[in-house]
């Protein structure tokens, strides 16, 4: 194994945090709002932060936080099960046509991507009516969504099935790459959509609710947390299991489709999913770690236990790797999801021009307007020294460039 890469922050009154973020720069704000997680009762021996740590809503992006005896649940946030999957085919790179436009295009109406709002309109976004295929799947859920409706009927009235194999907005996206030997991939980023959005706004609001109840004092209000043995941390547990379920079948549907819709544009008959990655990044699991079990809240972090494979993409314009997991036990087998930000989205509209925008993602077929700029590459963290930084976490197995970038 590499030599340890963390840096050690000291947390008086709490637990220490050991923060794998050395050559990558770190916000004082994200700092502050790790210590202030740190300084729980119920942390379990330290908090683990990844080289994309930055400042999040509710709790910061990054971050790995093991607890005994209670959860957080804006340590998850309201994107519950977010992540990455991945599929290797058999085409390559010359199999592709000269012009990606079309398979772009052929991309955007596969799935529904974006969001539209308007009185008396469908989102596109969403499916207006869904497609078999969807309904079949969306029984595989039907269920448990319904008792999780009997209990919180607050929860009924979302988007649940129509969001179901849909992309969404902000950084969720859907790449086709090549690794170095040529070969394509199709890699995408999504998560529990508008019902997961839904679950953990609700939830993290009841938290609040249960320590204003119980006149419980927090650092910060969205540390409000359910002590376990209450029916409150019974249902947010199931409810969050539930969406990191739909989280996933989302993913792979949309694989399903982008699938589809590469075999109606390109001539060559491929396989596909030779290789399939699909993993959270925002998300709790019940683990053991240095002999006890606890509970592992990962916001911005993937599972990289040894052996395991994981995706850290980039930005809209860098590289993107699948990488397996070297195990390593102070990070709670943890590495990071991303690049992370170095801007916020206001901030890289003010500061990026489209100029800028456009070099940077250039040889991409991707969206090149002022409306992607709070995606641009500039507006993230260099992903060579964020991969530098947790050398000791997991090596790397592919790299992939993107060719074709569709945004929601």
């Amino acid at each position: 194994m590499a030599e340890t890469t963390f840096e050690f922050q000291h947390v008086p009154g709490g637990v220490p945090i050991k923060m794998w973020t050395r050559g990558v720069p770190v916000e004082d704000e994200a700092r502050a709002q790790l210590a202030r997680a740190a300084a729980m009762p119920f942390v379990f021996r330290h908090v683990a932060a990844m080289p994309d740590v930055h400042v999040g809503i509710g709790a910061t992006v990054g971050s790995v936080i093991p607890t005994k005896g209670a959860v957080i649940p804006a340590a998850v946030g309201v994107d519950i099960g977010c992540g990455m999957m991945a599929a290797r085919t058999s085409l390559m790179a010359h199999d592709l046509p000269d012009s990606l436009e079309g398979v772009r295009s052929a991309i955007e109406q596969a799935v529904p991507h974006g969001r539209s709002v308007g009185r008396g309109k469908r989102d596109h976004g969403s499916w207006g009516s869904p497609l078999p295929a969807i309904v079949e799947a969306w029984a595989t859920l039907a269920v448990r969504f319904a008792r999780l409706c009997d209990k919180h009927p607050r929860l009924k009235n979302t988007n649940n099935l129509t969001h179901l194999g849909t992309l969404g907005t902000g950084n969720h996206f859907i790449e086709l790459c090549l690794d170095t030997a040529g070969q394509v991939w199709v890699m995408l980023h999504s998560g529990s959509r508008g019902v997961g959005n839904a679950i953990g706004t609700f939830f993290i609001e009841l938290a609040k609710q249960d320590m204003r109840k119980w006149h419980i004092n927090l650092p910060d209000q969205d540390l409000a947390y359910f002590p376990e043995g209450t029916d409150h941390f019974d249902d947010y547990v199931e409810a969050v299991g539930w969406a990191q379920d739909f989280a996933a079948l989302n993913r792979r549907l949309m694989m399903t489709h982008v699938i589809a819709a590469l075999r109606g544009v390109i001539a060559k008959p491929f396989e596909a999913e030779l290789e399939a990655v699909n993993c959270h990044h925002n998300y709790v699991s019940r683990e053991n770690h240095f002999g006890e079990n606890v509970l592992v809240t990962r916001k911005g972090a993937v599972r990289a236990a040894k052996g395991v494979l994981g995706i850290i993409p980039g930005s809209m314009g860098a590289k993107s790797f699948i990488v397996r997991g070297l195990g390593n036990p102070e990070s709670f087998d943890s590495c990071s999801h991303g690049a992370g930000r170095v801007m916020s989205r206001t901030a890289a509209k003010k500061l990026v021009s489209l100029d800028e925008h456009i070099a940077d993602t250039a040889g991409v077929e991707c969206r090149k307007d002022a409306g992607v700029i709070d995606e641009t590459p500039k507006a993230y963290k260099p992903i060579e020294k964020v991969m530098a930084a947790q050398a000791d976490l997991v090596e790397i197995v592919h790299t992939l460039k993107q060719v074709v970038c569709v945004k929601g």
